[in-house]
């Protein structure tokens, strides 16, 4: 009796309509679909009848049941779809000497005939490593560029404009109406609060411009 490959990374999705297997790669888990194998209707209702002479119920039941269907469809016509499928996907697909997992075309380092897991492709991982070291220089670069210079971040900042509420582009006056940003203005010399428009300090007198 031949082997059947593929032992552990397909799914089978038989059906009482006939035969197909999905088959995955243990690597990327991406995959290839095997082409449907249907029955004829003679074949099918004679699985049916027999699946119902064994289970003691009716041909609907039995379509209603993803078991009873596996059953209703397995035995020799199920393996020799199942090889046909493997025939048919195979070329697709490679077992790794070294640690026994099938991987599909892409995950497959031929030219030493092993999976990239084992044997990743040289230039694949020098490429990867190149594109590192691009991103990590520029970090670098841009943790090192003074973007807040122009910024001034010693006057307080004012989000909207308190006399007519349009929303602050910063600086000192109001780019809608004119005015001042700042509702007070701190004497430097007593540490007073006074009105913005202020030019003198109302508590010592300093000039505020």
């Amino acid at each position: 009796m031949a082997v059947i490959e593929f032992t552990d990374n397909y799914d089978d999705l038989s059906t009482d309509q006939g035969f197909q297997f999905k088959f995955y790669c243990e690597r990327c888990g991406n995959g290839y679909m095997s082409e449907f194998q249907g029955f004829t209707a003679g074949k099918a209702t004679g699985l049916f009848r027999a699946a119902a002479g064994l289970l003691g119920g009716s041909a609907h039941r039995i379509a209603d049941s993803a078991y009873e269907i596996q059953r209703a469809i397995g035995g020799p016509a199920h393996d020799r779809a199942l090889k046909a499928a493997i025939a048919e996907i195979r070329p697709h697909f490679h077992q790794c000497s070294r640690c026994g997992e099938w991987v599909c075309d892409v995950c497959w380092n031929a030219s030493v005939a092993l999976c990239e897991n084992c044997a990743p492709d040289t230039q694949e991982e020098i490429a990867a490593m190149q594109q590192e070291a691009r991103l990590e220089q520029l970090r670098e670069r841009i943790e090192n560029t003074d973007y807040s210079s122009e910024i001034n971040v010693e006057d307080e900042a004012v989000v909207f404009c308190p006399h007519c509420g349009e929303k602050a582009a910063g600086g000192k006056f109001c780019n809608e109406c004119g005015k001042p940003l700042k509702t007070v203005t701190e004497c430097e010399n007593c540490g007073s609060e006074n009105p913005a428009d202020a030019k003198f300090c109302s508590e010592c007198g300093e000039s505020l411009v």
